[in-house]
């Protein structure tokens, strides 16, 4: 099942990046991650965060199932600074699947739990508490209602919408500001020291960014196409004594007029992105995850990955890696010291990634790095890099999309690899389901 990293060395590594013109920031002095951050009074303990990854295991009512609180128990022990708690959606309309989170009043209670056990966990094993933040979302055509901004040339297909599926008005969208604020109520009550407003990935507030071919005060020209982002993010600063951050899609890399940060080929034009960074800056967002596509249409950008039995990249993963580190970068130089940017993307590089990270640290790319793939495949990656210096090569995530497979056919989601106990025999009934 497992693939051989090609890499023996970070040299070798290295070497590789030159032959595609990419140098990668680089530090051995992986000491700068146990820097601590300091948030609206609240610190934060060291650098990593341990980014929002389903596991598509609630229980039909929204609230965390028995592998969701296992997972998080894990996250608490691997000692990372931020937890990021995966999307939770703000409605029952709003959620993916039924296996998706929802906080509701009838959840509350359970994700109060949730919280403090992390906190209590973290607290024991690691002697600091994590930064908490759960990921607010709609998911939009993704979700099984299918809700759309506007009919997309690139995504109406791969969603399964016709021409004639309803676009959401905007008096739906109007309503939709308090489902967020809802929400972000409820979190602030179930112990969460930040709620993000996702905007990433194509899911509806995603999709709102590029609203070009769309009519109504939420389409067409970019203070309309921002405006439901920006009004909730105010909504949110305005009534709940929380912080408020943002997953953000820096770049679709889907054509204009289609795609959000992207010309007419589909390539990155980051003047609305960075527009909409010092708006939301202005607006008070303590925090800016950096991420772009969507998995649905380019998994290669989001998260690189090698060729592994049905999948195959159109660019070597080095290409896409070196890309999402350089868009952490450009948000980093707009919004300054005023805003902190978690840096994504460096699953791929394996043992390695712990180097680049430090660099990008050392160098401003970013004030925080964050791990997704690598979370489920070496929940403690944190603390093995805080005590040893390095990551186990024998631990890592080898980014087989395996994971991304179980999510996408709704089954629970982790580690098919180093998780295998729980994740294999999950993954084998899905094998022989869709054959």
């Amino acid at each position: 099942m497992e693939k051989r990293f090609r890499y023996k060395s970070l040299e070798d590594l290295v070497f590789e990046a030159t032959t595609f013109g990419i140098s990668f920031p680089l530090s051995e002095n992986t000491r700068v991650f146990a820097q601590s951050l300091v948030v609206s009074g609240k610190t934060i303990p060291n650098r990593f965060v341990v980014q929002p990854m389903e596991g598509t295991d609630a229980n039909p009512d929204g609230s965390p199932g028995p592998l969701t609180w296992r997972r998080y128990r894990r996250f608490a022990l691997g000692g990372a600074g931020i937890i990021w708690f995966e999307a939770t959606a703000v409605s029952e309309t709003a959620r993916a699947n039924e296996k998706q989170l929802f906080l509701s009043a009838h959840t509350l209670d359970s994700f109060k739990k949730l919280v403090m056990e992390v906190k209590e966990t973290c607290l024991k094993e690691n002697g600091y508490v994590p930064y908490l933040v759960v990921q607010l979302t709609h998911s939009g055509r993704f979700g099984k209602h299918k809700k759309i901004i506007f009919h997309d040339e690139y995504l109406d297909g791969v969603a399964k919408i016709g021409k004639d599926h309803p676009v959401m008005t905007d008096e739906e969208l109007d309503t939709l500001k308090y489902d967020f604020l809802k929400a972000a109520i409820l979190s602030k009550e179930a112990g969460f020291d930040a709620v993000d407003i996702k905007a990433c990935h194509r899911y509806l507030l995603s999709e709102s960014l590029a609203a070009h071919t769309r009519e109504g005060k939420y389409g067409g020209a970019y203070e309309n196409r921002t405006g439901l982002l920006k009004d909730i993010v105010s909504l949110v600063r305005k009534e709940v004594d929380i912080d408020v951050v943002v997953r953000l899609n820096v770049s679709d890399f889907i054509p204009y007029p289609y795609g959000w940060g992207t010309d007419k080929q589909g390539t990155l034009d980051f003047r609305e992105p960075r527009r909409l960074l010092l708006e939301l800056k202005e607006l008070g967002v303590k925090m800016v995850n950096v991420t772009a596509a969507t998995p649905y249409l380019l998994p290669h950008v989001n998260r690189p990955y090698d060729q592994m039995g049905r999948h195959n990249p159109p660019e070597h993963p080095i290409v896409g890696t070196a890309r999402l580190i350089q868009l952490s970068k450009l948000v980093k130089e707009v919004v300054g010291d005023d805003v902190l940017v978690v840096g994504s993307g460096l699953s791929w590089l394996r043992q390695f990634s712990a180097f680049v990270g430090a660099g990008m640290l050392r160098e401003r790319y970013c004030d925080l790095v964050g791990y997704g793939r690598m979370a489920f495949a070496y929940p403690d990656f944190a603390r093995d890099i805080l005590n040893k210096g390095f990551l186990d090569a024998n631990r890592v995530c080898i980014t087989c999309s395996k994971c991304a497979e179980l999510k996408a056919f709704n089954e629970n989601c982790g580690c098919v690899v180093r998780d295998q106990e729980i994740y294999l025999p999950i993954y084998k009934r899905m094998e022989e389901r869709i054959k």
